[in-house]
């Protein structure tokens, strides 16, 4: 059966600022799409205020009210809508699939060198930038010149595959220079020749900060470096029930927790892990800064969940996730204060979207400055993680090493 793309993935936008759009998915089914899905709504920086799941194991039907964080960026809605497509299942004509991207393939690494004078910032402005361009960092490096000027070279691969064009190097200089302005001195983009390894590789860690950053069990303790402060813990409890008697076909499971960015997502990321399938959900809009969502789950064989410790330990991976989103810690390597953020990825080798822009802002948001930055990846026993490692800049008066301000860049 072919259909067009309009009856595949359909977007109303929303008619004025602040209104959601509602993104319709109509489509066969197949496993993780909703975490597919929602994977991109993130990566377009929308925020979903309430959403209908349901299908037969045959056919889908999603709906999602969305709104843009902040409500003043701009979304590419067609570019958006490509992207959705692009998780559907291949029923679509060949002439189309061959327009999208090829990600079976590592996309090949540019070099963006940004010259300019130095100013706070930066680095997230321009990651700001590259995640509206649909650009990815992959890693960082900032060298400050003997007369206070500042040269960034960020590592990137382009979603889009088009980065081999001069057109579309020409129109990621041309934003970036006019977003940063008078201080930007030059910008250049090449792809990434063997004399930029050496900026680009992942450094290790060491087996003590390995053991608490993926420790299965996190600790509460106040003396961990990732332990939220207390004020976080309470307001981030979460409630799951666990019903068979509601339906005599599915499990139902009824979640009450904070809401949070990305929350629908890493439920369905955890759903999609492992293998069960959500028959029918329904995620209702934040009340007072909580979520409730009703999810008609069953096992991959389509039977519901009765095993009491199959139940648990499903309870127990939602529950770390929603407080513990990303495993966050601070260490000292010398004169160097190091912040390390890490999230599992999922089974498809996909790690958590936007995180680079996530951190950059938090770190803006508190004053705090990147010296360097890189991203790589961390296996365990039982996972694969995604881990961002910024050295931070001593130089600008904010005491990094103090509890308070450790605490504050583990909260934020």
């Amino acid at each position: 059966m072919v259909m067009l793309s309009d009856e595949v993935v359909l977007i109303e936008e929303g008619k004025s600022s602040g209104e959601p759009s509602v993104v319709t998915v109509n489509c066969p089914d197949k496993a993780g799409l909703g975490c597919d899905l929602l994977r991109n709504v993130l990566e377009f920086g929308l925020y979903v205020t309430r959403g209908d799941f349901s299908t037969d194991g045959k056919w889908c039907y999603i709906v999602l009210w969305v709104v843009s964080r902040p409500l003043s960026l701009k979304i590419d809605w067609e570019s958006l809508k490509n992207r959705l497509l692009s998780c559907c299942p291949s029923f679509l004509p060949a002439f189309y699939l061959n327009q999208l991207p090829d990600h079976t393939k590592s996309p090949p690494l540019y070099v963006l060198k940004v010259f300019s004078l130095d100013r706070k910032e930066l680095v997230h402005d321009v990651t700001k930038v590259l995640c509206e361009l649909e650009l990815t960092i992959q890693g960082l490096k900032v060298m400050t010149t003997p007369d206070g000027k500042v040269l960034d070279l960020f590592f990137i691969t382009d979603h889009l595959d088009m980065l081999h064009t001069h057109i579309r190097r020409e129109e990621t200089c041309e934003h970036l220079s006019g977003v940063l302005g008078e201080c930007c001195i030059s910008c250049e983009l090449q792809l990434a020749g063997p004399e930029f390894k050496c900026h680009q590789g992942f450094s290790s860690i060491s087996d003590e900060v390995a053991d608490e950053l993926f420790s299965s069990g996190l600790s509460t303790n106040e003396d961990s470096s990732q332990a939220i402060s207390k004020d976080v813990l309470d307001v981030k409890k979460a409630v799951i029930n666990v019903d068979n008697l509601t339906s005599p076909a599915h499990t139902l499971l009824q979640i009450q927790c904070l809401d949070q960015k990305a929350l629908i997502y890493d439920i369905l990321k955890i759903s999609k892990d492992c293998n069960i399938r959500i028959a029918y959900g329904r995620i209702s809009t934040s009340v007072k800064g909580y979520r409730s969502l009703d999810l008609f789950i069953q096992k991959d064989d389509g039977k519901k969940i009765l095993d009491t410790e199959n139940q648990v330990a499903l309870c127990s991976r939602l529950k770390e996730q929603m407080l513990h989103p990303l495993r966050v810690i601070i260490t000292n390597r010398g004169p160097d204060t190091e912040l390390l953020v890490a999230n599992p990825v999922e089974l498809s080798g996909k790690g958590r979207p936007r995180v680079f822009y996530d951190v950059t802002f938090a770190l803006k948001t508190l004053g705090i400055c990147i010296f360097s930055a890189e991203v790589g990846r961390h296996s365990t026993s039982d996972r694969e993680w995604e881990v961002y490692k910024f050295r931070l800049d001593e130089t600008r008066g904010i005491p990094l090493t103090s509890n308070r301000t450790m605490q504050d860049i583990v909260d934020k």
